[in-house]
């Protein structure tokens, strides 16, 4: 790896401040994940392009994908070359900047974030250690795995953090399949086994989506494996029902229907450590599984505890009151899972880390960011709780709409849920893209998917 010239330091932060008093404000946004992307995107055609204000995205990677469907990814049942979004083009067709890199430090008392260099897979250095000047700070980074220091972990398990890590598990899903094919031993215990390590959305949709696309993946000639007799998926969970943090009764259902799909469903089964050929139980019991993925917990990324001394809580998320303020500075903001936001009407109570808050999070923001710019009084963010989808693949599809939707608690399964969790998405590319291309793009891949197998098969 290429050493960093220490002079490299850039001179961003005096990009455009020859004339403090009239230049325009400065809006920084670290992270662009769901919410901050979407934000991104508002600001840069609401201020950016009149020139009211410049808005800059800082992010470590080069493209955005929607993370609900990460489990997609890794199943095989969505490619990502066509749902991934290039943060260049897209801050040139809507008036911000993108800056690569990760956010390291923030100095408070400069009104500066520093972001580390940028090196490319080979380790050369593509960009400099830089630091970046704001009057408006929104941190929106996301959330990442809580492995619980379960021991194993790290080394034997998959998180699906991000797209390379869903890749790397579908391309080891593939590779198992065909080795399994061609060998002429008999299969070893923890050959063709997977085993999923928590029970939330990701977990359950994961289950579900391996299991049929696991079944279109030996029926392309890969006639040496039985798929009923020899892939099994578990799903292990600690808590006394699956998607615990759920009503029950969608849990309920949704168990029902991965029993029925002969997926093994271990409740009240906590994991001590992760093997290299599978996992152990407090209990003492093994579970032979040839791939382990961790989707047992989330927390916010731990640089975040020591950020310029804004308070934060046990899981590392930044606190903020309901102008979505931290609680220590009043020009910077935090959105989405890195923030514990607090959940107006319901006393004590915070809210959850779902895309859903993330949206209206953002669309709560850039209200914020108009009235901060007129010099007016800040609103408070009020969460609208839609409700909750849990798709469970090609089989069925989960969940209640609650509140102002329906005006009450509705649950709804099938077709119609199925829909509903697919407008999630839709609602998502509508904000990033408008009406026109997301129906253009619709329409090509209804087209295309006629043409292409039904899973990926590299």
């Amino acid at each position: 790896m290429r050493t960093m010239n220490a002079k490299a330091l850039s001179n961003d932060r005096n990009e455009g401040r020859s004339d403090v008093r009239t230049r325009p404000h400065k809006i920084v946004i670290v992270g662009g994940g769901a919410g901050g992307l979407e934000l991104a995107t508002c600001l840069g055609d609401r201020f950016g392009k009149q020139g009211r204000a410049t808005v800059e995205l800082i992010e470590k990677k080069r493209t955005h994908f929607w993370k609900p469907h990460l489990h997609e990814i890794a199943a095989g049942s969505m490619d990502l070359g066509d749902h991934e979004l290039n943060y260049l083009a897209q801050s040139h067709w809507h008036g911000f900047r993108f800056r690569i890199g990760e956010m390291i430090g923030l100095d408070r008392l400069r009104k500066v974030v520093h972001v580390a260099p940028f090196f490319d897979e080979d380790g050369d250095q593509v960009t400099p250690l830089r630091e970046f000047a704001y009057d408006t700070l929104i941190i929106a980074v996301g959330c990442m795995t809580n492995d619980f220091g379960t021991p194993g972990v790290r080394e034997n398990a998959i998180a699906l953090e991000n797209t390379i890590d869903a890749e790397r598990f579908h391309r080891r899903l593939v590779n198992a399949c065909i080795r399994a094919h061609t060998q002429v031993e008999p299969l070893r215990p923890e050959q063709l086994q997977v085993a999923i390590i928590g029970a939330g959305a990701t977990g359950v949709e994961l289950a579900a989506e391996l299991h049929k696309t696991t079944r279109d993946l030996v029926s392309y000639g890969l006639d040496n494996i039985d798929h009923a007799k020899d892939i099994c998926i578990n799903v292990i969970e600690a808590a006394e029902r699956i998607l615990p943090g759920l009503p029950p009764r969608l849990s309920h259902g949704a168990q029902d229907l991965l029993e029925s799909l002969n997926v093994r469903v271990r409740i009240n089964s906590r994991v001590a450590e992760v093997l290299p050929d599978g996992v152990r139980l407090d209990s003492g019991e093994i579970i032979p599984a040839e791939l382990v993925v961790w989707a047992a917990g989330v927390k916010a990324p731990d640089f975040l505890k020591d950020i310029g001394g804004l308070e934060t809580n046990r899981v590392s998320q930044l606190i903020v009151n309901a102008t979505l303020q931290t609680t220590r500075d009043e020009n910077i903001f935090a959105l989405g899972d890195c923030a514990e936001c607090p959940w107006l009407g319901k006393a004590g109570a915070a809210v959850p880390p779902r895309a859903q808050a993330a949206h209206q999070q953002a669309t709560h923001m850039a209200k914020q960011i108009e009235r901060r710019l007129s010099g007016k009084s800040l609103l408070q963010w009020r969460y609208r709780d839609f409700g909750s989808l849990v798709s469970l693949g090609e089989y069925s599809t989960v969940g209640n709409l609650m509140g102002g939707l329906v005006g009450g608690n509705l649950w709804i399964e099938g077709y119609f849920a199925r829909m509903m969790y697919r407008s999630l998405y839709k609602m998502h590319q509508l904000a990033l893209h408008g009406f026109w291309k997301v129906a253009l793009d619709t329409l090509a891949r209804l087209i295309s998917r006629r043409t292409e197998p039904h899973v990926k098969l590299h």
